[in-house]
């Protein structure tokens, strides 16, 4: 899972030299981790910044949970935002969002999401540097 996970591309016969695994062992491991669901989906990983959204956002949101699912069906109308992720803390959503610049985010968040009914409050964090860590994938006792 480690090798895919670096690279979904990666060919059956390449990824099993890789790993020194026949090439049917290995297309069976992964039909099986399929199957069990531990592999959801192959996909990329898109560089935003080469799209030009070289700002990205965390707004922390407090709102009225009477319209919390209005809340969040209209902050996914907003060109930017991506995710929505309903939280434990002192807000009760994070929001995550992409701007081509800090004046196109500013009209992001003060002329669309200031402007959602439902809304409380919010608390906006511009993304200065990320770094990010892949999650170690251990061998199981089966092998997969």
């Amino acid at each position: 899972m480690s090798e895919l996970s670096n690279d979904a591309s990666i060919s059956v016969p390449r990824l099993s030299k890789k790993i020194d695994v026949n090439s049917s062992v290995v297309y069976s491991r992964i039909k099986r981790l399929v199957k069990r669901k531990l592999i959801e989906r192959f996909t990329i990983v898109v560089n935003n910044a080469e799209l030009g959204y070289e700002v990205k956002a965390l707004t922390g949101i407090n709102i009225d949970t009477k319209q919390r699912d209005n809340v969040i069906e209209q902050l996914f109308k907003i060109d930017g935002v991506r995710e929505v992720a309903e939280v434990t803390g002192r807000f009760d959503i994070l929001v995550t969002m992409y701007a081509k610049s800090l004046d196109q985010m500013h009209k992001m968040i003060s002329e669309k999401i200031g402007r959602v009914e439902g809304i409380q409050s919010s608390e906006s964090f511009i993304e200065m540097k990320s770094r990010t860590k892949a999650m170690p994938y251990m061998p199981s006792n089966s092998g997969d």
